[in-house]
């Protein structure tokens, strides 16, 4: 067995890590090229674990036997590229924290739709009774549940970056919602690199797990030809068609199996075309996961919604405001914009991770009435988006961007921030991009 572990990065997912190393008899050592938040600096120290800031001590990090990474960190980082060169396996915390618990796992990828869908499937199964834990990319770190918790069900969003050092980890349901270009900066600029670390959701599925999909995504059909995944499969899709066992028709929501639910569309909490997707998803898991009819429906049309996804920011003088910070790609920007009912005046802007905005095109016509653009360098946008002739406007704060917003919203628009990119040239993160935008809206 490894007796010296390295962890590199100390957020949630390392500092997790690092304490249930340490429970487990690991020799352990975090390492930090950034400032250590104190809250994480308190759960190193309360375990009496080493560990180091601003800096990565190679002597300390070089003699690893295994290293777990924070998926915020590149293959291209240099420590990363010496931790190879010595052979020394590198694995996520998820992998790490598989090892230490018989959990049944719940595990949700894709671009798009899946903090909405990990979050509802969580709730059905809380208010189902389960003991269960939320994990991964929203919640605590799975690493801490394992060492500090004993969950029978853990729900695991996980993102591409997670899934790249997963290699023995398997999924009891692994629930695939689409794929769409996405973070191609890490991924040398070839979708499918990208693919290939999202398919990963399905590795080491036997004939007793589940495989839930959308049956509709091109990418995903094709995929599938080249894996042999044994698990069952679980396709769901807006049309009854083929082998799709989840589906709306004639304004009703029907699992067919494993057991037969149907429910009013209407009922659904969750409004959007990407919604009733998410829904689809969440309530095919909870059925595979024995909930009973009754707590799926009551799931399903009680959930509040996600925080930074098409979330309502307040309504000023017939103006509505919409906070959708979590659309950092430009598919979840379309689902928003497909969703908008009213004339719309858009937000864009921020970290451009390689996207291609023609497939906005189209709605962008239909809906917007005005874009603004709140980021540093906004020159791809006026070239993608000047040819439609809209009042635009460029900011650099969140208050200049509401205000602006403001002044070019009618009684009866709506301003909709679904910004198509990442948040770090003017903003610490998605959370506070969107908290400054409801901040703003509501000193207006």
């Amino acid at each position: 067995m490894s007796s010296r572990i390295v962890i590199l990065g100390a957020a949630e997912s390392g500092a997790g890590a690092a304490v249930l190393a340490k429970k487990q008899g690991f020799d352990v050592f975090v390492s930090d090229l950034s400032e250590i938040k104190d809250k994480y600096k308190r759960q190193l120290d309360k375990y009496g674990i080493e560990w180091e800031e601003k800096q990565h001590t190679e002597e300390k990090i070089l003699n690893a036997d295994e290293v777990i990474k924070s998926p915020g960190i590149p293959e291209t980082a240099p420590m990363i590229r010496k931790i190879r060169e010595k052979q020394i396996h590198i694995i996520s915390e998820i992998e790490f924290a598989g090892r230490y618990t018989d959990a049944k796992m719940i595990c949700i990828t894709g671009s798009n739709g899946k903090t909405t869908t990990t979050s509802l499937i969580y709730y059905i199964l809380k208010e189902a009774g389960y003991n269960v834990g939320l994990a991964g990319n929203i919640g605590n770190s799975l690493a801490l549940q394992v060492a500090e918790c004993d969950y029978d069900y853990y729900v695991i969003e996980l993102s591409s970056f997670q899934l790249d050092n997963m290699y023995d980890f398997k999924a009891d349901i692994a629930i695939l919602m689409n794929i769409t270009p996405d973070h191609l900066d890490r991924y040398d600029f070839k979708m499918q690199n990208y693919v290939d670390s999202k398919m990963r959701i399905t590795q080491n599925l036997t004939e007793n797990d589940a495989f839930v999909f959308w049956n509709d995504d091109p990418i995903i059909k094709r995929e599938l030809e080249k894996y042999d995944i044994k698990a069952q499969l679980f396709p769901f899709s807006e049309f009854h068609e083929g082998d799709v066992i989840a589906y709306a028709e004639e304004q009703e929501y029907v699992i067919e199996k494993p057991t037969p639910f149907n429910m009013e569309l209407e009922e659904l909490a969750l409004r959007g075309k990407h919604n009733l997707y998410n829904s689809l998803a969440a309530g095919i898991t909870a059925n595979i996961a024995g909930v009973s009819n009754e707590f799926i429906r009551k799931g399903l049309s009680s959930f509040a919604g996600v925080e930074h996804r098409l979330e309502k920011a307040g309504k000023v003088r017939g103006v509505e405001f919409v906070n959708d910070s979590k659309a950092t790609n430009v598919n979840a920007c379309w689902y928003a914009l497909e969703s908008m009912r009213k004339p719309t005046v858009l937000i864009l802007g921020g970290v451009d991770k390689g996207n291609d905005y023609s497939e906005l095109y189209e709605l962008v016509k239909e809906k917007c009435v005005g874009l603004v653009f709140l980021g540093v360098d906004n020159k791809k946008l006026h070239e993608a988006f000047d040819q439609f002739g809209l009042p635009t406007a460029d900011v650099t704060s969140m208050k200049d961007c509401v205000d602006r917003c403001f002044a070019m919203a009618k009684d009866g628009d709506c301003v909709l921030l679904s910004p198509c990119c990442a948040s770090f040239d003017l903003f610490k993160n998605m959370e506070d991009r969107g908290e400054q935008f409801k901040q703003c809206v509501r000193d207006l």
